[in-house]
């Protein structure tokens, strides 16, 4: 690889790294408006502010993904558990899911997964 490639390949990971940030920050005021915007209506139904974290948290990620920036599996996790939350209680299922103990479930499932995804990608160890 010679000079300007190397620069090229550094100016690109800034554009991401810009990129990146701007998404987050456009998440973060999404955030806020939507956790104004339910205090503010009185007949919100339950579980609307998990779907709606869902989506901001899911959407951020999928923005990371289409422009080739890398994820985040710790708010795709966190997306997954608030969609689950989210939809349980705004269709008024009997037991809804508590949040704690989902999320330690849901947290040892991902961590599971990757330790395996990562031993079949590196063909070594679990915990590397």
């Amino acid at each position: 690889m010679n000079a300007t490639e190397s620069v090229e390949k550094l100016a690109l990971q800034d554009d991401g790294r810009d990129l990146n940030r701007r998404y987050e920050l456009v998440a973060w005021g999404a955030l806020f408006i939507l956790f104004g915007a339910i205090d503010l209506v009185p007949a919100v139904p339950a579980g609307t502010e998990w779907l709606g974290i869902a989506i901001i948290l899911l959407g951020l990620n999928m923005m990371r993904y289409i422009s080739k920036i890398p994820t985040n599996i710790i708010s795709i996790t966190l997306g997954m558990i608030a969609l689950v939350l989210g939809t349980s209680r705004l269709l008024h299922l009997r037991d809804t899911l508590p949040f704690f103990e989902t999320l330690l479930i849901v947290t040892g499932i991902v961590l599971l997964v990757r330790s395996v995804a990562k031993r079949n990608s590196d063909g070594c160890c679990f915990w590397v």
